[in-house]
């Protein structure tokens, strides 16, 4: 398949800018894939749309202040953004500035100093700092949105999920933003089980694709963790022939990438490891029933694996059906359950 497969036209003014004011008022595209049927409604409805005893699969990563601002020796000033955490006090991350070469020294405050101990392909780098630099993000970083975001976010937590514990994303997993305690004592109280994986989302899951043809496009790397607990409730659900319903595709990509062949099926098994599980159309899913998901960028790898999941046409369909009824796109944007 081509990669201009998967663009599609979108108004610039449909991209949402700020989270609504409550989680859970944002809107709801479900798509049904065997009655090929789509029905508008809203996010706090959503419970009219599962099944008791139907298995949430959350993903409870956190996003770290990772934009930082620091200074050369020459005055200049440089933006880093934190991407991942290698060994010691090592980071890769992406730079912006003129000339950050290898053994640039860099200053960023409260005693926190780096040096460029690599350069990567583009504006990536590896810093080594001289100390743990975890512990100073609340007061040295800001909250990294996204590139097609320009409005300031007044509230940090706004792009954290309710739920959202272990620190690690550059990024966050925005299927979970819809979610309220309200809503999630709500489906609990319905019968829905929740349990959780861990995906540590990279920057990289905003990047476009751009070979013409996708299967050359080598996708980006994401550490992930499925616990033994996790997968025993994901396990007793398909066993039982109940639904496995993932909220993101960070948690589509954790579930699939620990399947198992076992028996002549697949179960989940107990992961922790790097994933570079591309999904596109022809896949076969092998753990996930169902899946709530946000609208993506077009040529995304994001766009192809929904699109893997219900038909390209099918998702393609959705996205006009949307556009035409004034949705919100992308990470403050809007929802889909598709099932």
């Amino acid at each position: 398949m081509k990669t201009s497969d998967f663009d599609y036209p979108l108004p610039p003014e449909l991209i949402a800018q700020v989270p609504l004011k409550t989680r859970h008022d944002s809107r709801l595209l479900v798509y049904r894939k065997r009655a090929e049927s789509i029905t508008h409604t809203h996010f706090k409805k959503i419970s009219e749309f599962l099944r008791p005893r139907d298995v949430l699969v959350i993903n409870k990563t956190r996003v770290i202040p990772a934009r930082l601002y620091a200074q050369k020796e020459t005055g200049g000033k440089v933006e880093v953004l934190l991407l991942k955490k290698l060994e010691g006090e090592r980071w890769e991350v992406l730079v912006g500035g003129k000339r950050v070469n290898q053994g640039k020294k860099l200053t960023f405050g409260d005693g926190i100093d780096g040096e460029v101990d690599d350069v990567l392909e583009g504006a990536k780098r590896v810093i080594r700092f001289n100390q743990p630099v975890g512990p100073h993000l609340k007061t040295l970083g800001e909250m990294p949105l996204p590139p097609y975001i320009h409005e300031r976010l007044d509230d940090p937590e706004r792009y954290q999920t309710v739920y959202a514990e272990v620190e690690g994303s550059a990024a966050a997993p925005t299927a979970g933003l819809h979610f309220t305690q309200e809503i999630m004592a709500e489906l609990r109280d319905r019968g829905i089980i929740f349990t959780d994986v861990l995906l540590h989302v990279g920057l990289d899951t905003f990047a476009p694709v751009t070979e013409d043809n996708l299967e050359e496009h080598k996708i980006h790397t994401e550490w992930c963790l499925v616990s033994p607990h996790s997968a025993e409730i994901v396990n007793q659900a398909k066993q039982e022939g109940r639904r496995v319903i993932a909220v993101g595709t960070t948690s589509v990509r954790t579930l699939e990438s620990a399947a198992a062949a076992e028996d002549g099926g697949y179960r989940l098994r107990p992961f922790a490891d790097s994933t570079s599980l591309f999904i596109y159309p022809g896949y076969s899913f092998k753990i996930v029933d169902a899946m709530i998901t946000n609208f993506h960028l077009p040529k995304s790898t994001l766009l192809m694996l929904v699109s893997a999941f219900a038909g390209r046409e099918n998702i393609l369909r959705c996205y006009q059906s949307a556009i035409a009824e004034k949705y919100r796109f992308f990470s403050f944007g809007d929802a889909m359950l598709i099932e």
